[in-house]
C-alpha cells in the first residue's frame, strides 16, 4: 500500500473536494483519482461516494480514515525522533563504562562536553559494569560506546587508549603495612588478598603483574566492584591492588604506592568497527580522543 496514496486519502478525506485536494497536494486531479481508485481496489470497497458536486466518505471510508490518520500519525513521530536523533546537537548517547570511571572521569567528561553550547541538547544515558559484560552489550547494540579495558579476542571492536590509571595497594589501618607510604610488591607474599573476578578488565593486568614478580597471591574473596573490594579491606580481610580511585578516601584505608613495580592500566574508548554511528555519538567520540590524556 502506497504511503503517497495513504496521504491523498486523508487530504480527500478531510476536505471532500478533489479539486480542492489535488491543489492542496500540488498535483493534478487525475492523479489523485487514480490514486483513490488503487486503494480502493486494493481494500475492494468504495471509500467514497458523491454527493451534488462534492463526494463524501463511505462508511467504510470513515472507518478506513480512523486508521489511516492514527498510522501517519504514528509514522509522523517516527520521523521527528530520528531527525532528533542524527542531528548533531540533540539526540541521545547510550554510554557504558567500567565502575572506577563513574565517581569522576565520566561525571567531568560529560560537564566539559556539555560546555559547547552546541551540545547541549544532547543527552546521556549510563551504565556502570565490568568490561566483560559491557562489551557483550556493545556488540549487542545496547550502546553507542564503552569505555573499559583492554580485551583479546574482540576483533569487531576497535580500543582507542585515552586515558590511565595508576595502581596502588590498599590496606586496613589496623594492618601493620599501613605504617608505610609506599611498597614492594615482594613484601606482600604472605597477605591474603581481596581481589577482582575472572570478569573483570582489571583482572588480566593485575594476574600479570604478580606473575612477572613470581608471586602467587593468596586470594581470599573474588568480586567484581570497586567498593565491595575496598569495604573488604576496610574490616582488615585482606589487602589489594586497585586503581588510585578518589572512592579510596571514602574508606579507612592507607593507600600505598607500588615502588616495584610501578604498573599503570590503560582505559579504552571501545566501538563496533564498522557500524553506522550518529552525528552526536561521532561529536562525543571525538571529544573524548581530543581530551584523552594518553602520553
Amino acid at each position: 500500500m502506497n504511503l503517497n496514496h495513504l496521504y491523498y486519502f486523508k487530504v480527500l478525506a478531510e476536505t471532500e473536494h478533489y479539486t480542492q485536494a489535488a491543489n492542496m497536494l500540488n498535483i493534478t486531479q487525475p492523479s489523485l483519482s487514480h490514486a483513490i481508485s488503487q486503494l480502493e481496489n486494493e481494500l475492494n470497497c468504495y471509500l467514497f461516494e458523491k454527493q451534488g458536486r462534492n463526494i463524501r466518505l463511505t462508511r467504510y471510508g470513515k472507518i478506513f480514515y480512523e486508521y489511516v490518520t492514527k498510522g501517519l500519525s504514528e509514522i509522523e513521530l517516527g520521523q521527528k525522533k530520528i531527525d532528533a536523533i542524527t542531528s548533531p546537537n540533540q539526540g541521545w548517547i547510550n554510554l557504558a563504562f567500567i565502575y572506577t570511571l563513574g565517581y569522576r572521569y565520566v561525571p567531568h567528561l560529560i560537564q566539559h562536553f556539555h560546555f559547547d553550547k552546541n551540545n547541549s541538547k544532547i543527552k546521556f544515558t549510563l551504565k556502570q559494569g565490568s568490561t566483560s559484560a559491557l562489551l557483550d552489550g556493545l556488540e549487542e547494540e545496547k550502546y553507542d560506546l564503552v569505555l573499559c579495558s583492554y580485551q583479546e579476542n574482540r576483533n569487531n571492536i576497535n580500543f582507542v587508549p585515552i586515558t590511565t590509571e595508576e595502581l596502588v595497594v590498599v590496606v586496613s589501618k589496623l594492618n601493620p603495612l599501613a605504617l608505610k607510604n609506599e611498597i614492594d610488591l615482594q613484601e606482600l607474599q604472605n597477605e591474603y588478598f581481596i581481589y577482582y573476578s575472572k570478569h573483570s578488565g582489571l583482572r588480566p593486568l593485575i594476574d600479570d603483574l604478580f606473575h612477572s614478580n613470581n608471586i602467587d597471591p593468596n586470594i581470599m574473596f573474588e568480586v567484581e566492584e570497586d567498593s565491595a573490594i575496598l569495604g573488604l579491606v576496610d574490616i582488615n580481610y585482606g589487602v589489594a591492588v586497585v586503581p588510585n580511585i578518589p572512592m579510596i578516601d571514602h574508606f579507612h584505608l592507607k593507600k600505598l604506592k607500588i615502588k616495584n613495580p610501578q604498573k599503570k592500566r590503560i582505559i579504552y574508548m571501545a566501538t563496533v568497527k564498522n557500524r553506522y554511528v550518529p552525528p552526536a555519538v561521532h561529536s562525543f567520540c571525538n571529544f573524548i580522543v581530543q581530551n584523552s590524556n594518553i602520553d
